[in-house]
């Protein structure tokens, strides 16, 4: 029994260890994006037509923490990853350890991607056709904490998406998931990512359907993904 209590006490320490070295990574990340917080704010409103506003003193340095925020958040990803990493590191084999630590760069790439992608495909879509429902009949004026709520909302949900093959490949490694699995729960899965795309998009057919078919096909190449690490980790445990 104490054992088992200082075994229990020793996971804890060591899981409490890896969510400070992330909080402390995410905070050193906070103050250097902080410190160009103007230059990233500037290139984000380079092509906007349409002039910001405040309504308050405060409001632009909410905005500041909040970009700020963001890019710490893409730039704490690896380090958390890996994090992980280390922490269930113990329980896996050697050849495990190499190939699971393979995928925290392309956590970071994927995440990357999928920002990439909400910004440069999805917001100008929703954006153009909101502006152009109001077009001629109200007057544009927007504020500088909802432009960037509303940026942010079309562009931050991709990047955790985009991660989707990369953690299905990575509990596979673990034994948590399985390609058969995955076939089983995909008409529920398919359900839960029509939600998703139809809450962040506008209320149009085309718009939701843009956003569906990646978000389907990440998902099927997730399984895809799944059924090659699930056959090597089966030889691997032959081999064995």
């Amino acid at each position: 029994m104490e054992d088992r209590d200082m075994d229990l006490i020793g996971h804890l320490e060591e899981l409490r260890k890896r969510i400070m070295i992330t909080l402390g990574a995410f905070i050193l990340f906070f103050i250097l994006a902080f410190i160009f917080v103007q230059d990233i704010y500037q290139w984000l409103v380079r092509d906007l037509e349409h002039k910001l506003a405040i309504l308050g003193p405060s409001d632009i340095l909410w905005v500041y923490f909040l970009l700020a925020s963001v890019v710490s958040i893409a730039g704490t990803i690896p380090i958390a990853a890996h994090q992980v990493w280390l922490f269930v590191r113990p329980a896996l084999k050697e050849k495990e350890q190499k190939v699971t630590l393979a995928y925290i760069p392309a956590l970071f790439f994927l995440f990357i991607t999928g920002v990439c992608f909400g910004y440069f495909v999805i917001f100008p879509m929703v954006y153009k056709f909101l502006i152009n429902m109001a077009d001629g009949m109200l007057m544009t004026f927007f504020t500088t904490e909802k432009y960037f709520q509303f940026l942010i909302h079309m562009t931050l949900p991709f990047g955790f998406l985009f991660e989707l093959p990369v953690i299905i490949m990575f509990l596979t490694s673990l034994g948590v998931l399985n390609p058969y699995r995955l076939q089983k729960i995909r008409k529920y899965s398919y359900f839960v990512l029509i939600l998703i795309a139809v809450f962040i998009t506008p209320p149009d057919f085309l718009s939701d359907i843009l956003v569906v078919i990646p978000l389907i096909f990440l998902y099927e190449c997730s399984v895809l993904l799944s059924k090659v690490v699930f056959r090597r980790k089966q030889k691997m445990e032959l081999a064995a």
